[in-house]
């Protein structure tokens, strides 16, 4: 099978998210990295990519001399993933889906609800992937999880709780720190800050594992630290379209919790639970039975989860495979075969939709408003 060539905008040397990634595409032969401007500072990106085995001529500075130089070759990517600030991934997506390129964008594809409507709709136009990085809902057991929900192995589903809550930013005296003063700080993360940055994650999860979207939300926000401008605590309630009742903390100044994601869904006849800290196992108690856990790797567990596991049962995977089982659904999606559920543009707006109303009901002092995007209702 011959591997799709792959380029990265952002992820470079030091980055948080670029390992993953960089691990993910090629943990499986489907992507080669062929191509990349890896850096803001142009030299240094050039440096780097070339560092990771990218040719010469297609270590480019900046992501203007990429689209410029990936157009024109027959052998051009098949697959960019953008990985820079959130303020640039609007730009950097169009530019590129409007060059005919199929595109992976980290979270939030975009800072406004109306850029993320132009995202869908260019993608539907050129007929390209646009992808966005929710890799928590590539995890095998969240996969499974999805899998018994929509054969109605718990029946209805009543209720969704759901956390995304850490204390790494619970230090008041780490206000100017760079890496953490950029996600409070409305010109470079936008009308959001922990529910931006975490929230959206879990809220996400629970459409996607319940295969329902959100329709109404009513939110409180609070920052915490008073030289924050955004929010570094929220609480949010919702309510899907289907009648399913959400609750959804996220936190940054939480002290004592590390990661934090959980997500337990309870329905008619049983309730599922979920941690991303133990992201191999789900935790599954039928109506008057007895709790079970599943782990991933045995028997008896649907192919979805089956498809996605690399390793015997009780050896742990871990985040980067998660990012992973999006490239293995991208590189399907690419070649024209059957793939899994990977998180598209469209859920990037509704995403990017619940932000914007999170922020207007906490403004409105708690009020109920309609969650969904124009487009979608």
């Amino acid at each position: 099978m011959t591997r799709l060539n792959w380029g990265m905008i952002g992820g470079g040397e030091g980055s948080q998210i670029g390992p993953a990634h960089r691990m993910g595409a090629q943990a499986d032969g489907n992507f080669v990295l062929a191509a990349g401007a890896l850096d803001h500072d142009a030299q240094r990106g050039r440096d780097y990519a070339q560092r990771l085995g990218v040719a010469a001529d297609r270590a480019y500075g900046n992501w203007q001399e990429m689209l410029a130089g990936e157009k024109g070759r027959d052998d051009r990517i098949d697959l960019v993933t953008v990985a820079t600030p959130n303020s640039t991934h609007f730009e950097i997506t169009k530019s590129f889906l409007e060059a005919g390129f199929n595109v992976l964008c980290e979270k939030p594809m975009t800072m406004t609800v109306e850029e993320g409507e132009e995202i869908v709709k260019i993608a539907k136009s050129s007929g390209k992937i646009c992808a966005v990085n929710y890799c928590y809902s590539a995890y095998p057991m969240v996969r499974e999880m999805r899998q018994m929900v929509a054969n109605g192995e718990i029946g209805k589903v009543r209720v969704i709780v759901a956390n995304f809550s850490h204390g790494h930013h619970g230090d008041a005296g780490d206000a100017d720190n760079p890496r953490v003063r950029w996600r409070y700080d409305p010109a470079m993360a936008g009308v959001s800050g922990q529910f931006a940055d975490c929230g959206i994650h879990a809220m996400h999860m629970a459409s996607f594992i319940a295969g329902d979207e959100v329709k109404e939300v009513s939110a409180d926000f609070a920052s915490t630290i008073a030289s924050r401008e955004l929010e570094d605590d929220a609480m949010v309630n919702f309510r899907m379209e289907g009648g399913t009742v959400g609750r959804l903390w996220t936190s940054s100044v939480a002290i004592g919790r590390q990661h934090g994601f959980e997500i337990q869904v309870f329905g008619e006849t049983g309730g599922l639970r979920w941690h991303a800290e133990q992201p191999n196992q789900v935790y599954y108690t039928p109506l008057g039975g007895r709790t079970q856990i599943m782990e991933k790797g045995e028997g008896g567990l649907s192919d979805e989860a089956g498809r996605l596991s690399r390793v015997a049962i009780a050896h742990p995977e871990g985040f980067p495979m998660a990012v992973a089982n999006i490239y293995v659904d991208l590189a399907a999606a690419i070649r024209g075969q059957a793939h899994g559920a990977f998180p598209t543009a469209t859920d990037g707006l509704r995403s990017m939709a619940a932000v914007h109303y999170c922020v207007e009901s906490a403004r409105s002092g708690g009020a109920w408003v309609d969650a969904r995007p124009a487009l979608l209702r």
